[in-house]
């Protein structure tokens, strides 16, 4: 029972450690890189705030897929599938809550939803043989590098001149600071490292440098102790990832999505969960995945299926009535939105069922 309590407080810990890292430090320090860079809003939200949003869910794919063992693949994958489903049920369900309807821009939201229905297809098409071999992981790599060149060359006609033109993939800011006991910690937290690091958007290198091992170091912790948790209560740790660790790692991205919602920039929260969920699946699980093959021994990596077929089924779902939703109406109300948070809380309690009696 201590290791069971153990290993769940190092969880719960290490995933509002990363939430810390990543919005305060992470993001700030790729912001300045974008800037110096002169990268354009929508190139920068595709690939380097893109990576910072989801650095914790590629760090765990990394760390899962090296530390060897069908458990530990399990849980990078998981992470990211169960990670998927929480941002397009979750962060659209509660952003469409908490602003009372959410309106978007038509345009994004088609071409985002219809290149995130291929990544689903590329996901399927992986697990049908349960092996990836080298090629099928640098077509996930392509097929995102495609991704952000359609975002630079396939732009809304009608907001061309407009300012707010590339809002619709930017990433959304840092999620405003809250209050209480949680807030103070979170400040000293904050202060702590930064006597590490110094002003991040100042010190942007060396803070990118920090964070990225913190990010490591975190996401080992995580890992290992998702594999103890999971022994301990009976249970495939790939549950475990798809459920609790995969709401955790999207903690940022919800917080960020309901601060844009609240302005009533209801597109740009759409479009972080699409956004997002496309670079998992493309660079998060296609990375490690070409790493792995080329630095070893291996012609290709075997990927558990057990549990995922479900999320994948739920994806294609879900991602199709939002599609509908939102062209037929151009906004996701609030009733809407509770009926997503409503099923999100029904594949929860499938998927925890499914692992307790499978």
């Amino acid at each position: 029972m201590i290791e069971i309590l153990a290993s769940l407080a190092a969880i719960l810990v290490s995933v509002y450690l990363l939430s810390v890292i990543t919005e305060g430090f992470f993001i700030v320090s790729l912001d300045q890189i974008s800037r110096r860079l002169s990268l354009s809003d929508e190139v920068a939200g595709a690939s380097l705030m893109a990576m910072g949003s989801s650095a914790p869910e590629l760090a765990i794919a990394l760390i899962a897929l090296f530390s060897g063992g069908g458990a530990h693949s399990d849980v990078g994958i998981g992470t990211i599938v169960g990670s998927a489903v929480f941002n397009i049920l979750v962060i659209t369900g509660v952003s469409a809550v908490v602003a009372g309807g959410l309106r978007i821009h038509p345009f994004a939201v088609r071409r985002d939803t219809l290149y995130y229905l291929l990544s689903i297809g590329y996901l399927a098409f992986i697990f049908v043989d349960g092996e990836v071999l080298l090629w099928e992981a640098i077509l996930g790599l392509a097929a995102y590098v495609a991704y952000v060149l359609l975002l630079v060359f396939y732009k809304d006609p009608s907001k061309a001149d407009s300012p707010a033109a590339s809002v619709d993939r930017a990433v959304v800011p840092e999620g405003a600071s809250g209050h209480g006991a949680m807030h103070h910690i979170e400040s000293a937290i904050t202060r702590l490292l930064r006597l590490l690091t110094g002003p991040p958007a100042k010190n942007y290198v060396w803070t990118f440098i920090v964070a990225i091992a913190l990010i490591i170091t975190l996401s080992y912790i995580l890992v290992e102790s998702t594999i103890v948790f999971a022994a301990g209560i009976g249970i495939p740790p790939v549950i475990v990832a798809l459920t609790l660790l995969a709401a955790g790692t999207s903690a940022p991205d919800l917080i960020s999505s309901i601060d844009v919602a609240r302005d009533g920039r209801g597109g740009m929260a759409v479009a972080n969960a699409i956004g997002s969920n496309i670079f998992d699946i493309f660079i998060g699980l296609g990375f490690p995945w070409v790493l792995a093959i080329l630095f070893s021994s291996m012609a290709s990596i075997h990927v558990g299926t057990d549990g995922l077929w479900m999320s994948i089924g739920i994806l294609v779902a879900t991602t199709l009535v939002l599609y509908v939703l939102l062209q037929s109406q151009r906004m996701l109300s609030r009733r809407e939105g509770i009926a997503l948070l409503t099923l999100y809380l029904a594949y929860v309690l499938y998927t925890l069922l499914s692992g307790v009696t499978g």
